[in-house]
């Protein structure tokens, strides 16, 4: 009898381990799960906010249920979206009755986990013949309030809610055939009383250069969306090397109060395709903190240096300093989260050399590209 107990005793120990066991590898499993996608190393007191504030589904023109939109966001790692669906008009208007527009961001948020990493916030496309064209609102309390026949109104109507107010594709074909994006003398008005505040430099697959000039010379933040319709990964093949536009957002903190205020103060730069596009005062930064060169010592009066690139972009490095290299050219590409060794000959044994580069593939005006300045102990 002793012995039965003690066998039941030992299978019970077992047991406990085993399910404490598993126990702990769930916490692990879901502590993981909520661990924010890393994109860039951040400078220290920052935090990069990956967004997608233009996003559509069924309860306007798109072809998902909201639910899909959160998948899609988890999977690709953002932070924060928006779903901001067309106020002016209902694809699906025989099939669903939607007597209330703020319901894709209720079905959308109502789906997020406790202690999620992704966030949502309220916002809404105000839809309008050029001009004023499309204006996306986010931050909103009430869709619904949007809604009016005059687009002034409706954007007087998003401020007032506080929102975060921003032109949609200026560089739309449909709106303009010459897809140069301009301010007509109504978006002059709005931008004199300070009624919209940013700018979509890259939508869906088009960047717009003529975009970003007047981000730069109105002091509107720059902004790079999806305008998903359709499914991210039919629309953003990964085969072709292709992803969803990103705004990267330079929070505080990763609070909303605090990302709204940062996309006011212009704090935020994109990433389409393989290029960033943002000011030199927010790039920066972020490159100098992702880029790192050190050496590897010297052979004769040839020095191997490695740099290194901690971010998911490839970068195209354009060297423009005096010395020559032994292996390359004066073009380097360092892949995404990869290194590069390169060889230097500096004609004589150095303490320290300066590498001056040109990042062919970072745009902060343009025809102007990101330059750096890299100082190497040897």
């Amino acid at each position: 009898m002793r012995e039965l107990e003690k066998n039941y005793l030992n299978q019970f120990n077992i047991m406990k381990k085993t399910i404490t066991t598993i126990l702990l590898m769930l916490l692990v499993f879901n502590i993981n799960a909520q661990k924010r996608k890393e994109f860039f190393k951040s400078p220290k007191g920052k935090f990069l906010i990956s967004s997608d504030l233009h996003i559509h589904s069924v309860f306007s023109d798109g072809e998902v249920w909201p639910s899909i939109r959160i998948k899609e966001a988890r999977k690709d790692g953002l932070d924060l979206i928006s779903l901001t669906e067309h106020l002016e008009y209902l694809s699906y208007k025989n099939d669903m009755n939607i007597t209330d527009r703020n319901r894709s961001f209720e079905i959308s948020n109502s789906m997020l986990k406790e202690e999620e990493a992704l966030m949502v916030i309220n916002g809404s496309e105000i839809t309008k013949p050029m001009p004023p064209g499309h204006f996306n609102a986010v931050f909103i309390k009430d869709a619904n309030l949007l809604i009016n026949p005059d687009g002034e109104k409706a954007i007087i109507e998003a401020n007032k809610q506080g929102a975060f107010v921003f032109w949609n594709h200026p560089n739309w074909v449909e709106n303009r055939d010459d897809a140069i994006a301009r301010f007509d003398d109504l978006h002059k008005k709005l931008l004199r009383k300070k009624l919209f505040h940013g700018i979509e430099v890259v939508n869906e697959h088009t960047y717009s250069e003529e975009a970003l000039a007047l981000a730069l010379d109105n002091d509107l933040t720059i902004m790079g969306t999806s305008d998903i319709h359709g499914l991210i990964n039919w629309t953003f093949e990964k085969e072709k090397n292709y992803h969803r536009p990103v705004t990267f957002i330079i929070s505080d903190n990763i609070t909303k109060a605090s990302i709204k205020d940062a996309l006011f103060a212009q704090k935020t730069f994109v990433w389409h395709r393989d290029m960033l596009i943002g000011k030199e005062e927010n790039i920066l930064p972020i490159m100098n903190e992702n880029i790192t060169v050190t050496s590897n010592g010297y052979y004769k009066k040839i020095v191997t240096i490695k740099i290194s690139n901690s971010g998911i972009v490839p970068l195209k490095l354009k060297y423009t300093g005096d010395y020559t290299f032994h292996s390359n050219g004066p073009v380097l590409e360092v892949p995404a989260k990869g290194e590069l060794l390169v060889t230097v000959k500096t004609r004589e044994i150095l303490e320290k050399i300066e590498m001056p580069f040109e990042v062919l593939n970072i745009i902060t005006a343009p025809k102007q590209n990101l330059k750096i300045i890299k100082i190497v102990k040897l």
